[in-house]
């Protein structure tokens, strides 16, 4: 139950006042109730166990069984997890930086929340804003929490998505809590948060807070170093090696044919030549690992891999480009895009 209580802000009684409810919400002060082992859980050596939950709540995230933990980054985000250390992942889009969060969190019973960043969240968003209603003839305000205040008060690992898309304003908002014991103050409410010790903080981003100088990701922006200070571990993850990439492709599509599974190397080799010529600057769109993926269902789905790689990426390139995936394709599938 929500405890209110309320402030008359009137003199005049037999006049409606206005009065100023300041909701409490109860907080659940569950702390993890058993450890796993890192080595057996995600294929790593780690000196000691991993606490984690017993109970699963409806903001634990879906486990996906084929999923591959990458080690350098898995180690990073379990010392998040475990120390309270703040960590950033960045990378290129599609090689799964959020989704690695979550497939950790998910094996630890560890509820997480992603925030996505774009131009439209604001303060008020994160923090809180008061709200008026009725109440027997009253005009209430009443402090409806933001996303900061009510996942401070919880056991909850709390993802920032785009972070380098974050307006400055917002950023600023983020930048006290990201200290160890950051607390949060509510000048409004004259409340000090302090953050449940299982709170945890994560951000993902395409660039590494300079801002984007080759002009791939349009509306990131350069981050406050002294805010980028502030975060504790800053890792990069890259796409998979292509072993690894044929191993979670073969066991992520079910139903591929023998003769399809043999195509899935001159498929991630497709993939890997967009990849470089994107790095390079040559072409603008990248086959991720997910493309990959679609690629291969889209394949099962009309039978044709190359009917299949129209409609999954070649339709997603720009007209101009065209002669240059058109050259990857040949050294690949030994096939003319022009027949396609």
């Amino acid at each position: 139950m929500k405890k209110i209580c309320v402030f008359s802000d009137g003199i005049n009684n037999k006049e409606p006042q206005m009065t100023k409810a300041m909701i409490i919400e109860p907080h659940n002060f569950e702390s993890p109730d058993k450890t796993i082992s890192a080595e057996k859980t995600f294929g790593i050596r780690w000196h000691g166990e991993i606490p984690a939950f017993s109970s699963k709540t409806e903001h634990v995230p879906d486990i996906d069984p084929d999923y591959y933990f990458e080690p350098d980054v898995t180690r990073a985000l379990l010392a998040g997890f475990v120390h309270n250390r703040r960590v950033m992942v960045q990378g290129y889009h599609g090689t799964g930086k959020s989704t690695h969060i979550e497939q950790i969190a998910a094996r630890l019973n560890w509820p997480c929340v992603r925030v996505n960043l774009d131009s439209h969240i604001s303060r008020s968003d994160l923090i809180g804003r008061d709200i008026i209603s009725l109440k027997d003839g009253k005009q209430i305000t009443h402090f409806q929490e933001g996303i900061l205040p009510w996942a401070l008060g919880r056991p909850i690992a709390l993802v920032f998505d785009e972070y380098d898309a974050g307006r400055p304003d917002v950023m600023f908002v983020i930048q006290r809590i990201l200290e160890a014991q950051g607390k949060l103050t509510l000048l409004d409410q004259n409340k000090v948060l302090t953050p449940h010790p299982y709170f945890r903080i994560f951000a993902t981003a395409n660039t590494i807070g300079l801002g984007d100088s080759t002009g791939i990701y349009h509306g990131t922006q350069p981050i406050n170093q002294g805010q980028m200070d502030r975060w504790n571990i800053v890792v990069n993850l890259g796409y998979l090696q292509k072993e690894i990439e044929n191993k979670i492709i073969s066991s992520r599509v079910k139903n591929l044919s023998a003769k399809q599974k043999e195509l899935i190397p001159a498929m991630i080799a497709m993939a890997n030549l967009t990849r470089e010529g994107f790095m390079n600057g040559d072409i603008s769109t990248v086959m991720s690992p997910r493309t990959v993926i679609n690629w291969a269902e889209n394949m099962v789905i009309f039978d044709d891999v190359h009917t299949a790689f129209k409609l999954t990426f070649l339709n997603k390139c720009d007209e101009s480009e065209r002669h240059v995936i058109a050259e990857y394709y040949q050294r690949c599938f030994n096939k003319s895009l022009v027949e396609l």
